[in-house]
């Protein structure tokens, strides 16, 4: 398959040489790789943007998961930041509250938009609706947050592994915080080689992060993770924006997490056997979930 760019160098190194925005350069690959127009290209884009949206403002309002595990945290974060007297600050406690609600309706099987994954989902959106209170974006900026952090995506999905069953939640909450490092700074007026530097410092500080879901099921702890993602993504696009680098290339961390990965055991990928699944409230919650029948254990 013929593509604009395979890596962070060569995607950096084209925007840098065309003076055009990473945004604009997957615009151009989608265009190439699927033969559609530009405007349905856009147009699709701008349906997710949609979708992230009203998950967004679903999580705001309240939802339950079956399971009972997760729900109502992300309203209880919009009232708290409602008394302004936050410890981390306004936008970045936005920023969680709408990681947590978008997660927190995909646990309670609602439509969300896969950000690379769906227990990963929160955290771009979250984000995105944080800065735009800041930055004042056109919804075609919004739509292009959405390529910058689709083309991270596609050069992790390409070269390493965007799947907790694979690489653990590294590959998921880390990537999709990276991916939203990196928008981010583009939607802030950032250089093509700072959105890179944002996704590095991100990913760096979110190696070895272990897949270990309660009762097997995408809510304890995925939904905090990405509360902690989004939070990430937003120190780590200040540091990039201030003229932090990573010393280790986007590159060869994106290699790093991978090679981390396939070193992780099966346990801490996903099986619900390791980890917080493993402990005993892991445990008494899956044995109530699911009567008695432990899932992943063997039993």
């Amino acid at each position: 398959m013929e593509v604009l760019f395979r890596n962070v160098r060569e995607l950096v190194e084209r925007a840098t040489r065309e003076n055009k925005l990473i945004s604009e350069i997957m615009i151009e690959q989608e265009i190439m790789i699927t033969d559609r127009s530009r405007e349905d290209i856009m147009a699709q884009m701008d349906r997710n943007l949609t979708v992230m949206e009203e998950a967004v403002e679903k999580g705001l309002r309240g939802v339950q998961s079956t399971s009972g595990l997760t729900g109502g945290d992300a309203v209880l974060l919009q009232n708290y930041l409602k008394k302004g007297n936050t410890l981390t600050g306004g936008l970045m406690l936005d920023a969680v509250s709408k990681a947590v609600a978008t997660n927190e309706v995909n646990a309670a099987m609602g439509t969300i938009c896969a950000t690379p994954t769906a227990g990963s989902a929160g955290v771009v959106p979250g984000t995105l609706f944080a800065v735009k209170n800041k930055l004042n974006p056109t919804r075609e900026q919004m739509i292009r947050y959405l390529f910058t952090s689709g083309a991270f995506g596609f050069i992790v999905a390409n070269n390493a592994s965007i799947s907790g069953a694979e690489g653990g939640c590294q590959a998921e909450v880390g990537s999709a915080s990276g991916m939203a490092a990196a928008a981010i700074v583009e939607m802030a007026g950032g250089s093509p080689a700072q959105c890179a530097e944002a996704f590095a410092i991100t990913l760096k500080n979110m190696l070895g992060l272990v897949c270990d879901p309660v009762a097997g099921l995408v809510e304890v702890p995925c939904v905090k993770r990405n509360a902690m993602g989004a939070a990430n993504s937003l120190v780590a696009a200040d540091m990039a924006l201030a003229g932090v680098t990573s010393r280790i290339p986007c590159d060869e961390v994106i290699d790093a997490m991978y090679r981390i990965g396939q070193s992780m055991p099966s346990t801490l990928k996903e099986t619900g056997q390791g980890g917080l699944a493993a402990t005993p409230t892991g445990r008494w919650l899956e044995s109530k979930i699911f009567g008695g029948a432990v899932v992943g254990s063997g039993n």
